[in-house]
């Protein structure tokens, strides 16, 4: 039978190498999704999901995670959640919902709260150093406050043909307070349908949101399109769109995987995922735009990856 799990960034392989065990083990979709993204959420050397994300321009860390059930369609989101380890938690539990099944701030917070979640000060020592650090450089007019938005967006596919997607971020680095990107919108961030599939994004939200990418991914495929047509002109296309309508396009970089396990990507920078199937080891690629608007996908090299982890742990002077 088939399985499967995609997700964004490097930062979700340790998730992934644990969804794909559920997986294997025959778990919910579900279950393993949200299990995947914990294990992002609860690493502090990551520095734009959970635990020790970077925060407001305050300082402090403002989440945003979303679920949705690719067989029901239910889906839950929070917005500007405070001081819960696992925001993505949250937002499946408020995925059972009919009504109120997206908070934003204070009562998302407090939902958390009253239902037991793990409640704990998200900004780390080292998160906070890197506020203070960002804060002097701000005295200089020519840099910009705008740093580090990469969001976890997980999709899986369990043997039973369920599937699931879900979203976690500490979002923009220095962004205003209330400030909300695409994560936790439907049909941006997000969108899985198990009857055809599911696509997840990262990147900067406020451009991602205008064009709804997650779902025009999800209606492709449901059209035919292989996951990796569906992710090359939805992403490409809307680029192209936005440069001409807006003057400008942030970064786009999304993940899909359809009914049987099949997956693509499409990236407008240099982006890195984590993939795992029945068919396939779970191994972490690389991809890039190529200027034909397609996709070009590698291994990553050893090199990278001890480069990777060398930065992520090194002091903040």
């Amino acid at each position: 039978m088939t399985w499967g799990t995609i997700a964004t960034w490097r930062m979700a392989h340790d998730g992934v190498l644990k969804a794909s065990e559920m997986l294997k083990n025959k778990e919910t979709a579900g279950d393993a999704v949200e299990s995947l993204i914990n294990v992002i959420e609860e690493y502090p050397y990551y520095k734009s999901v959970g635990y020790g994300g970077l925060p407001n321009e305050e300082g402090i860390v403002e989440m945003d995670a979303a679920f949705m059930d690719g067989d029901t369609l239910a889906q839950g989101a929070v917005g500007g959640i405070h001081n819960v380890l696992h925001a993505v938690s949250v937002a499946r539990k408020l995925s059972n919902e009919h009504y109120n099944s997206f908070r934003v701030g204070e009562g998302a917070t407090k939902y958390a709260t009253i239902n037991g979640f793990k409640m704990q000060n998200m900004l780390t020592d080292r998160a906070k150093k890197r506020w203070q650090k960002k804060l002097l450089e701000l005295k200089d007019e020519s840099v910009t406050p705008y740093d580090g938005h990469d969001t976890i967006g997980a999709i899986t596919l369990s043997e039973a043909g369920s599937m699931a997607a879900a979203t976690s971020t500490s979002g923009l680095f220095m962004k205003k307070a209330g400030r909300v990107g695409d994560s936790p919108l439907s049909g941006s961030g997000f969108y899985v349908d198990s009857e055809i599939g599911g696509a997840a994004a990262t990147g900067l939200g406020e451009d991602i949101m205008k064009g709804c990418i997650s779902y025009e991914i999800v209606r492709r495929m449901g059209e035919g399109e292989t996951p990796q047509e569906a992710c090359d002109h939805a992403v490409y296309l809307f680029v192209k769109k936005l440069k001409k309508r807006y003057g400008k396009a942030g970064e786009f970089s999304l993940v899909a995987m359809d009914k049987d396990g099949d997956w693509g990507v499409a990236t407008n920078v240099e982006f890195t995922f984590s993939v795992a199937t029945s068919t396939e080891d779970p191994q972490i690629l690389i991809a890039h735009p190529s200027a034909n608007g397609t996709t070009m996908i590698e291994p990553i090299t050893q090199e990278w990856l001890d480069a990777y982890e060398k930065r992520i742990k090194a002091p903040i002077e």
